[in-house]
């Protein structure tokens, strides 16, 4: 498994869930897990109201590296390894009904990438069109909208046909330390684990 110039793609919008995306990408703080992992993270906002920041669920405003909408007209399915889209039904919503959001998650999958999704987040999974029939978790608040198509589990995290799925904010770590499995294998997830003093359940 190559370990070199893993690339991750973090899509945020006003009332993302701020935890789900700051563990997973570290997009304000130096502690993290896919940059401890050396995976190169990009956050980009999605229609944001003010252009340079997000408003998350519970008020954290977060700073994107560039908006999607300056990303999108170049940006490549190759370009990143991963695509993940964090909670929050606000900016969940707001991510799953862009549809150039939805080619470029679609267009990523077809070409053998990982979708990465979680709490209300995997919305995106169903309105991308992508491994339907497969199986997936989330947030109960949106349980109903995915289990009519998909395999619900009630797992914390999922991998399934190279879609990601994880349940809400106590389930951020295991979902970045499932991404970092996933990209680098189990031995990178190991070496990361034990500084962050991560509950043995995970």
């Amino acid at each position: 498994m190559s370990t070199e110039n893993k690339k991750a793609l973090v899509l945020i919008a006003d009332g993302s869930e701020e935890m789900e995306a700051v563990i997973s990408s570290n997009a304000s703080y130096e502690l993290d897990v896919l940059r401890r992992a050396s995976i190169e993270v990009t956050v980009a906002g999605v229609a944001l109201k003010e252009q340079t920041f997000a408003t998350c669920s519970r008020g954290v405003k977060i700073i994107p590296d560039v908006p999607f909408e300056n990303l999108w007209p170049t940006v490549s399915p190759d370009t990143f390894d991963v695509i993940i889209v964090p909670g929050g039904l606000g900016g969940a919503k707001t991510i799953s009904s862009n549809e150039h959001v939805q080619k470029l998650l679609a267009n990523a999958h077809q070409s053998g990438k990982i979708v990465a999704a979680i709490c209300a987040g995997p919305i995106s999974i169903k309105s991308s069109n992508i491994n339907k029939g497969g199986s997936i978790t989330c947030h109960p608040v949106v349980q109903k909208e995915l289990e009519t198509e998909y395999q619900f589990r009630e797992d914390r995290a999922i991998v399934d046909n190279n879609v990601i799925t994880s349940r809400g904010p106590g389930t951020a770590f295991l979902f970045a330390l499932t991404i970092v499995e996933q990209l680098l294998g189990k031995e990178k997830r190991d070496e990361i684990s034990p500084p962050m003093f991560l509950a043995s359940t995970l």
